[in-house]
């Protein structure tokens, strides 16, 4: 258990740190230079550097340190769980930064600076990643660093499964993300947390379930198994389309490519009040005859008028 205490104390200085230079630049910097640089590289870091420890734990711990998988998910709920109170509106995922996009939340200068932020914080959460296992402070980092020039593909599955079953993760977990996006972070990051987590008991097994193209390339891309084209079709091509299904599906329409709505049909703002006949008054039709109160609106204005003393 002593490498397990490490790793969580290697999460908990991750974040700490990530934290803490959050504050300082927010207060120091401008705010569009915070939101658009510091926030999503502090994020990005701050995922890609726990998820690499985490997965070194699942590859490792089960026979190196006698833990099973319930060890791993619950670490996995926790860290998201941090990640989501603690990344101050960031996503560090480059499908939410194109949703962001294609529903005209950000422009298009913003959103590729925040892909290529994510990318400079994924490198340097590799650097600092490597740089922390070569201390070799457990037997779990020897091992890794023995492991690390032969390391093997996360996809246990066929090309086209495992591009579907990216995809579905993507779609499930953008649902949840468009449902909750207006959520307290309190509220929200719990139920984000427990969709990922979910995804990741169900579909790990096939492709790690990453959905997050960033994510991806830091972990399994440098691994053998599979060729480049391969990692983009299961990690790009697959959380895309599910992001799209889920934009799609979730308000019909999307914004930056076409305005029409294709599944719902817009609701009126207004609603017609209804009159009500005043009691006493005969209502008449325009010939005298009993009628709707729509044939005679003017009936509808009548009030009685006190008797003067």
């Amino acid at each position: 258990m002593a490498g397990l205490n490490v790793s969580i104390a290697f999460f908990l200085s991750v974040v700490a740190i990530c934290e803490v230079i959050r504050q300082v630049s927010k207060r120091l910097l401008p705010l569009g230079v915070y939101r658009g640089l510091v926030r999503e590289l502090l994020s990005s870091l701050q995922l890609c550097a726990c998820c690499l420890e985490l997965r070194m734990l699942m590859e490792i711990g089960p026979w190196g340190g006698g833990f099973g998988p319930d060890v791993i998910l619950t670490l996995l709920l926790i860290i998201y769980l941090i990640h989501g109170v603690s990344f101050d509106g960031a996503s560090a995922n480059p499908t939410i930064s194109l949703q962001e996009f294609l529903v005209m939340d950000s422009s298009f200068v913003a959103t590729v600076v925040k892909l290529l932020v994510q990318f400079v914080g994924m490198e340097a959460a590799g650097i600092l990643t490597i740089h922390y296992w070569s201390w070799e402070l457990t037997d779990f980092h020897l091992i890794q660093n023995l492991m690390a020039l032969d390391c093997s593909s996360s996809v246990h599955t066929s090309l086209y499964h495992g591009i579907f079953v990216e995809g579905i993760c993507s779609f499930f977990f953008h649902l949840v993300a468009l449902k909750f996006q207006h959520s307290h972070p309190l509220y929200r990051a719990p139920v984000l947390a427990v969709t990922v987590t979910t995804l990741a008991y169900t579909a790990g097994p096939f492709t790690g379930a990453f959905f997050n193209p960033t994510l991806a390339s830091i972990v399994t891309f440098h691994c053998s198994g599979n060729i480049l084209q391969e990692y983009v079709q299961v990690y790009w091509l697959g959380p895309l389309t599910g992001m799209l299904a889920a934009l799609l599906l979730y308000q019909g329409n999307i914004p930056r490519l076409f305005q029409k709505n294709l599944l719902y049909s817009p609701k009126s703002k207004y609603r017609t009040p209804k009159g009500k006949a005043v009691p006493g008054l005969k209502q008449t039709g325009g010939n005298g005859e009993g009628g709707s109160p729509s044939q005679c609106p003017s009936l509808l204005l009548i009030r009685p008028l006190p008797w003067p003393d």
